[in-house]
């Protein structure tokens, strides 16, 4: 019996630490569990920061809304909301489906060919480095989960896309420009996305392009004068002796809250393309150059509007403030203050004369778009290779200016030409412009069925 329990001790003993000897042996030490909280926290923290960085890009959709129907018609209001809140919509269904995996999937310089539809790459994140294990190399440097990623990079893509909405605006049909969005945001803007940030052969020559001076804003620039040239000008725009009719906007408070809007939002377009939180100093430096440029280029227009027009205009001081931040989006993290204060002002300039240029050679551009966002973002990528300097963050060398303008050229010729294409093809198709008795009465009525103020009798002005 002595024996015998001795065995039942035995048994009770030794057994359990057979059974639980691999856990013992992985039971972290204090130093390891202090480590492990630590890169936790640090990826919890890099992740609401790219989150809410895309939340604010995202609430520049508002912004663009605002400015765009501020700027037109009010018998085009309804219209011009509705494509601003659609194009998001479908700008998130084709990026998910097709584009991410286009312009982030690894494969050629040119062409990716892994991990292309709705995100069903391998993928580790957010492991970064020689530990990243998947199909989404180029974006292995940014230590945050892969849906992270893809958000903040959406939110862009849209953003390509609404810039389009602009400069075809008060005479597109609904369903030629929905059509054309979807296109762009599934496979041109990706297609070159995947040159320069997708790990693809212009950015193996060292072009830069923080946040997409080139990379969004010129691509939705190319895009958009494309569409004006083959859409033509507004009834009664362009007079047949030559003279230009002003069609002023009918709501320039609804332009002014929109262009703060924007501003506010680029607080997150910039600095969330740190898409980490770090020591906080390069998002703290983005903020302050940023801000900056803009306020140049408020200023800068305002001057020039008033020496060249007679008059401060508000429309040209809004676009000012967009083209400062248009041209301090390629630069912004590797300028000083001063030249982004120059950046800043050389972009409130040029946006004033890039209008009346596209005035005078029959460009109609109703928001000024392409004067914001092509000729901004040209000017901004340049001046990465004019103002950068030695302060850049770690690992980053200021390009030529060489390699700037080969980037620029490479991608706004095949954006250029190909949207071309595209809304040719679209036109031949089907027509992409409304009739000539619809444009007179207004979009609202004719493509949407109601009027943004059915309240109100608007008297024209003789």
């Amino acid at each position: 019996m002595k024996q015998y329990f001795k065995s039942i001790a035995f048994l009770l003993l030794v057994v359990p630490m057979f059974l639980f000897a691999d856990e013992a042996a992985t039971v972290a030490t204090p130093a390891e569990e202090t480590a492990n909280a630590i890169q936790t926290l640090t990826v919890g923290l890099d992740t609401l920061w790219v989150l809410v960085a895309g939340m604010l890009v995202f609430f520049m959709n508002a912004g663009f809304a605002l400015v765009e129907s501020g700027f037109a018609q009010s018998k085009n209001t309804v219209n011009i909301l509705a494509k601003n809140f659609i194009v998001f919509a479908a700008a998130t269904f084709s990026y998910w489906a097709i584009g991410w995996g286009l312009m982030f999937g690894d494969g050629s310089p040119y062409l990716a060919s892994e991990g292309l539809f709705f995100l069903g790459g391998a993928d580790n994140s957010p492991a970064i480095g020689d530990a990243y294990q998947g199909v989404y190399s180029s974006m292995n440097w940014t230590g945050v989960p892969l849906f992270a990623k893809f958000f903040f990079q959406l939110v862009f893509a849209a953003t390509a896309a609404t810039i389009v909405s602009g400069a075809v605006a008060e005479r597109i049909k609904f369903h030629s420009f929905l059509i054309f969005s979807f296109i762009l945001v599934a496979f041109l803007y990706p297609f070159t996305g995947h040159w320069v940030w997708g790990g693809g052969w212009i950015s193996a020559l060292g072009f830069h392009d923080f946040a997409g001076s080139t990379v969004v804003h010129s691509v939705g620039g190319w895009a958009a004068l494309a569409g004006a040239i083959v859409l033509g000008a507004r009834k009664g725009k362009y007079l047949p002796d030559g003279r230009i009719k002003p069609i002023l906007g009918h709501n320039m408070t609804s332009a002014a809250l929109g262009t703060l809007i924007l501003w506010l939002g680029w607080f997150g377009f910039n600095p969330g393309s740190t898409m980490g939180v770090g020591d906080g100093s390069v998002m703290a430096h983005v903020i302050v150059t940023t801000n900056i440029s803009a306020a140049l280029g408020a200023l800068a227009s305002t001057v020039t509007a008033w020496v060249i027009l007679k008059k401060p205009d508000l429309g040209m001081i809004l676009n000012g403030t967009l083209a400062g931040l248009v041209g301090i989006t390629a630069p912004c993290a590797i300028v000083s203050p001063t030249s982004a204060a120059i950046i800043g002002a050389v972009s409130g300039i040029l946006v004033v004369l890039s209008v009346l240029f596209f005035d005078k050679i029959k460009i109609d551009d109703p928001v000024g778009a392409t004067s914001v966002h092509l000729v901004c973002g040209i000017w901004g990528t340049l001046a990465v290779a004019i103002f950068g300097y030695e302060g850049a963050p770690a690992g980053v060398e200021v390009p030529s200016i060489l390699t700037q303008l080969y980037g620029i050229l490479a991608i706004g010729g095949f954006t250029f030409v190909v949207s071309f294409a595209l809304w040719y093809v679209l036109k031949l198709a089907g027509g992409i412009r409304v009739g000539e008795e619809e444009e007179l009465s207004g979009l609202d009525l004719g493509e949407h069925g109601a009027e943004a103020y059915p309240d109100f009798n608007i008297r024209a002005r003789g």
